[in-house]
């Protein structure tokens, strides 16, 4: 990675921080998945001015928004957010991948994920969480697996989306020594 935030990946795929000016991009690609798909359970598509928000809070929080280039196109996102809210689980993320539908088998989501998973790293984080939607999206769940995911269980028919009930996918990957160590002492316990 560069200093300003760009990767090079296999097959002429660029991986770099998201900027402001990709927003209406990864709200089109997002909208497709959430008016056609399974994968997200949001039923109703963002503005550009939601995404570009959503994208300023995952900033804040000090974790990756990125986007996939091919050819100077955007041909995907992912990011890392906090996995719940509540202090204990500081430590862990939960990471979003979405590919252009017309750009899927070549790689993209793979590039993506690789660089959020060692952009995750270099932070406190222990644990990186995959809530796939519908189990029968085999291939975001055979892309987890390919980087080091396992499945940690399947919530069934939790969601209703598109006339039929929808599984959670669970999968759950560590991150630098995962529970092998304690924190780091300069990282305060918060209080709740």
């Amino acid at each position: 990675m560069t200093d300003r935030g760009i990767s090079a990946a296999d097959n002429g795929i660029r991986i770099r921080d998201a900027v402001h000016g990709d927003m209406a991009v990864i709200q089109r690609i997002y909208a497709h998945y959430v008016l056609n798909g399974t994968a997200t359970f949001e039923e109703v598509p963002p503005s550009p001015e939601e995404m570009a928000g959503r994208r300023e809070a995952v900033l804040q929080a000090g974790l990756a928004y990125l986007v996939a280039e091919v050819d100077g196109r955007v041909a995907g996102y992912a990011y890392a957010t906090a996995y719940r809210p509540r202090p204990a689980y500081r430590y862990t993320v939960e990471d979003s991948i979405y590919v252009e539908v017309d750009m899927g088998g070549r790689g993209i989501g793979s590039a993506l994920l690789r660089e959020l998973i060692a952009r995750c790293e270099k932070g406190p984080w222990r644990q990186m969480i995959a809530v796939i939607g519908d189990s029968a999206n085999a291939g975001s769940i055979a892309l987890h697996r390919k980087q080091g995911f396992h499945e940690a269980g399947t919530l069934a028919t939790v969601g209703f989306k598109l006339g039929q009930w929808v599984d959670t996918v669970l999968m759950q990957r560590a991150l630098n020594t995962g529970a092998a160590t304690l924190p780091s002492a300069a990282e305060p316990e918060t209080k709740r």
